[in-house]
């Protein structure tokens, strides 16, 4: 499953990162949702490949994201 994050829609809530911080992180420098380094896709903190076992924590962040920026391709 790929992720994709719209990060400048993000409105910083932390609905992502503590519902799925295995994954998703704040980013230190603009405070907007980034996908950890070792999953981002070419670098991009915005793109990443989800491994089998955080499918479902992801999806549920996807889920929750009041702003609904977090796009999911299965």
């Amino acid at each position: 499953m790929r992720v994709k994050i719209e990060r400048e829609e993000c409105i910083s809530c932390g609905t992502c990162w503590s519902t799925c911080p295995d994954f998703f992180e704040e980013d230190p420098e603009d405070g907007y949702c980034s996908i950890i380094e070792q999953y981002r896709v070419g670098g991009d903190p915005a793109e990443g490949e989800v491994p089998a076992d955080l499918e479902d924590c992801v999806r549920e962040a996807a889920e929750e994201c009041p702003v609904e920026i977090i796009h999911l391709d299965e």
